[in-house]
């Protein structure tokens, strides 16, 4: 059973930083995506950021520059280095497993950042 575990979430005000984890098991391939995306309630998921096994690392525009993503394979954990945290930042971020960046078929629960002004 493939399994992805997010945490790592909190309160921070404007400017701090956060270091997201995501672990996954059950999933054996060499060949996957893993990715971040965010949400707020009442809008559409966004993208934050992916880690192709390609070694493919992209990133959303609202992001660049201050977010960074890497992966400890030896952990099988995704990060999610995030600097300069906005309030726009706050929502709830998911991690994302997929055969490629295009197809992802599993996602975690969620962890909870939250940016105060």
């Amino acid at each position: 059973e493939v399994r992805l575990v997010e945490s790592g979430g909190g309160s921070v005000q404007s400017g701090g930083s956060l270091r997201l984890s995501c672990q996954a098991s059950g999933y054996t391939a060499s060949r996957y995506c893993m990715a971040w995306f965010r949400q707020v309630p009442g809008k559409e998921s966004e993208f934050v950021s992916s880690f192709d096994t390609d070694g493919t690392t992209i990133y959303g525009d609202s992001v660049k520059g201050r977010f960074t993503v890497s992966i400890d394979n030896a952990e099988n954990t995704l990060y999610l280095q995030m600097n300069s945290l906005k309030p726009e930042d706050s929502a709830m971020y998911y991690c994302q497993l997929g055969f490629s960046c295009d197809y992802y078929f599993e996602r975690g629960q969620g962890t909870q950042v939250s940016v105060s002004s």
